[in-house]
């Protein structure tokens, strides 16, 4: 039986993406995937925590997160097959991973919406949920470390994908890893409604909320206008 480790994405990766995909010489051109050809977990753990996300986000911030699990799945099934988790760990994170930019829960602390994410997770799947203890700590230290884009050290498995598919949903960023009829279906179901002005606004409202949010480690105004500006997605906003 797999160990905690392989179920729950905490194998160790190199965080900087541009050398992880040099060094992965299996890179291939992506193929068309879909949202009815790729498996949505159907526990009971993902079922309420899917019915919490509905209740709590808004739909645009929702449907971005179902983007993010449509994408990252893609990106593992087709350029890292050999990357191991359960997919319903990976959807939780997609879930909850922005669960700290609602209204009310940005304006409940002081921290960055990140790291006030991942503790309401961690209450959520451990406490309220049962989830295992391990898969819990998993989703809240992704969720925690989605936006820790950097060149040095290491990340899980299951916060370097989220990275990925949100950086591909936010700002467009490795484009050549999902293919063009894979976003249109994802969108399809899952539309963007003005996503990339609805972010960049909420990336504002937290830097002008929290001039020290973590967020402003990728740029004060070049992430909000990256985010704003994401010419791959334009066409479907």
């Amino acid at each position: 039986m797999a160990d905690a480790v392989e179920l729950y994405g905490w194998a160790a990766k190199l965080r900087d993406v541009s050398e992880l995909l040099h060094s992965q010489k299996s890179n291939r051109n992506p193929e068309r995937q879909t949202v009815e050809t790729t498996k949505l977990p159907d526990t009971p753990l993902a079922k309420s925590v899917f019915d919490y996300a509905r209740r709590e986000l808004s739909t645009e911030t929702f449907n971005h997160s179902m983007r993010v699990y449509y994408y990252g799945k893609a990106i593992q099934t087709q350029q890292f097959p050999d990357w191991r988790f359960t997919d319903e760990t990976y959807l939780l994170a997609c879930l909850l991973h922005d669960i700290g930019t609602t209204d009310k829960n940005i304006s409940a602390t002081k921290m960055s919406f990140e790291f006030y994410g991942g503790i309401l997770a961690l209450d959520l799947l451990s406490k309220d949920l049962h989830a295992p203890v391990e898969q819990a700590e998993s989703v809240a230290e992704a969720i925690m470390r989605h936006q820790d884009i950097g060149q040095s050290g290491k990340i899980t498995t299951i916060g370097l994908l989220i990275q990925l598919a949100t950086i591909f949903d936010n700002m467009g960023g490795h484009e050549e890893l999902v293919h063009k009829d894979t976003i249109e279906d994802v969108t399809r179901n899952f539309p963007r409604n003005k996503w990339s002005s609805c972010f960049a606004a909420t990336i504002r409202k937290e830097n002008g909320l929290k001039p020290w949010a973590h967020t402003t480690a990728l740029g004060e105004e070049d992430f909000p206008n990256g985010v704003q500006n994401n010419k791959l997605m334009e066409p479907y906003d």
